[in-house]
C-alpha cells in the first residue's frame, strides 16, 4: 500500500510551512492566490486527498491585512501615524480591511499574538518599527506572509521598507561641513534602534570623507530623549560649533537648551535634526532637518506586502527609500571667531 501524502509532504516539496499548506487547502487566509493556486496543484500531483470547505470557494472575499507597532510607536503620531494613515489609505483603494494592534511590554516579552494571528484570519502582517527581534520572528513563524517597516534586524527574514538613514545623515553632516564647521556634535541613543545607528554611521562616513577627526566628546551616543537628560549631558561637555540631532525630537531639546543657556542659533552654534516633523517647526529659529515622506513609507509597505503574497519563494527585500535636507534658520556658517574654538556651558 502507497504511503499517505500528508500536509508535510507538500510543504517539504515546495519548501513552504505546514501553516501555510493548511491554510490553501482548508480555504483559510494568509496566503496569496497564486500560492494556493501552486499548493493545490501540488496536492493533486502528489495524490494528498482533501474535501474543500465552504471556505475555500470564496477566493474573492475582502482580504484582511493585520498592523501592529509599541505602544511607544504609536504615540509617535506625528511619525508612525503618519505611515499608519497612509497604510489605511492604500489598503482602502485595493478593498482591503485592515486590523491593528498595539503591544505593550507584557505582550512583547511573554510573545503573545494578538487574536488575529492566534486564530489565522489575516492574509498578511506589517510590522511598524522596532518591538524585538523575537517577538517579530514569533510573528514570521506562523507563515503569515510580514513585511516590516522603519525596522530591520539580520534575524528576521522577512522584507523591509525603511529610509536610507546613512546617506540621509551624511547629506546632513555634509551640509554643515559646508558651511565651514569642522567640530560637529551627535546626539541621540543609538542602541534605540537600528535605524539611529545607521545615522551616526552616515555622521562618520561623511566626517572620515572630509578628512575630519572623529573626537569622542562630541559623540553623545546613548542619553535618552528627554529634556533633563539632555542638558545635563550637554553641561558635561564642551559645545561643538554644530550638532546633529538623531530626530526633531533631540533636535528639539538641543536646541531650546543652549538657547536658555545664552547660546545664539544659528550665530553661536548651529541645529541640524532628522524626520520633518511638528518639532523642527515649532521651534525659533525653524530647524533645519531631514525629510521622510511618511505617504509613500505607507504605500511601499503595502506594495511590498502585496508583492510577496505572490511571490513567497523569492529572494528577501529590503527597498531603501531617499530623503532630502530641508535648510531652515538653525544651520549658518561657522562664526569666524569660533572656528578653532569651543563653547562651554
Amino acid at each position: 500500500m502507497p504511503k499517505k501524502v500528508t500536509m508535510q509532504d507538500i510543504a517539504d516539496k515546495l519548501n513552504i510551512s505546514k501553516n501555510a499548506i493548511s491554510q490553501a487547502l482548508s480555504g483559510k487566509p494568509g496566503v496569496s492566490d497564486s500560492t494556493r493556486a501552486l499548493i493545490k496543484e501540488t496536492a493533486n500531483k502528489m495524490g494528498y486527498q482533501y474535501v474543500p470547505t465552504k471556505k475555500s470557494t470564496k477566493m474573492n472575499e475582502q482580504k484582511v491585512i493585520g498592523l501592529i507597532a509599541s505602544d511607544f510607536a504609536f504615540s509617535q503620531k506625528n511619525f508612525f501615524g503618519e505611515i499608519y494613515l497612509s497604510i489605511e489609505r492604500e489598503l482602502k483603494k485595493r478593498n482591503m480591511q485592515l486590523k491593528i494592534q498595539s503591544i505593550d511590554h507584557h505582550t512583547r516579552d511573554n510573545l503573545l499574538l494578538p487574536s488575529f494571528l492566534q486564530d489565522q484570519s489575516v492574509s498578511g502582517m506589517l510590522i511598524i518599527s522596532h518591538i524585538s527581534s523575537e517577538y517579530i520572528n514569533r510573528i514570521i513563524d506562523t507563515g503569515i506572509t510580514t513585511v516590516m517597516v522603519d525596522h530591520h534586524h539580520p534575524s528576521n527574514a522577512a522584507d523591509a521598507i525603511l529610509l536610507n538613514n546613512r546617506f540621509a545623515a551624511y547629506k546632513a553632516v555634509q551640509h554643515l561641513i559646508d558651511l565651514g564647521h569642522t567640530n560637529i556634535g551627535f546626539i541621540g541613543n543609538v542602541e534605540f534602534s537600528p535605524s539611529y545607528q545607521e545615522r551616526w554611521e552616515g555622521y562618520l562616513l561623511a566626517l572620515r570623507e572630509n578628512g575630519l577627526q572623529f573626537k569622542e566628546e562630541f559623540m553623545v551616543l546613548n542619553v535618552h530623549e528627554s529634556r533633563e537628560a539632555i542638558n545635563e549631558r550637554l553641561c558635561q561637555i564642551q559645545q561643538p560649533t554644530a550638532w546633529f540631532c538623531v530626530n526633531d525630537g533631540y533636535g528639539f531639546f538641543v536646541l531650546s537648551i543652549l538657547q536658555m543657556k545664552g547660546y545664539q542659533v544659528p550665530y553661536n552654534i548651529s541645529i541640524c535634526s532628522f524626520d520633518n516633523g511638528e518639532l523642527s517647526r515649532l521651534t525659533t529659529p525653524k530647524t533645519t532637518t531631514v525629510n521622510t515622506d511618511l505617504t509613500l513609507y505607507g504605500k511601499k509597505a503595502v506594495e511590498q506586502l502585496i508583492w510577496r503574497m505572490d511571490h513567497p519563494k523569492e529572494e528577501l527585500q529590503e527597498i531603501l527609500l531617499n530623503t532630502h535636507l530641508i535648510e531652515r534658520e538653525s544651520t549658518g556658517p561657522v562664526p569666524t571667531i569660533n572656528r578653532n574654538n569651543h563653547y562651554k556651558l
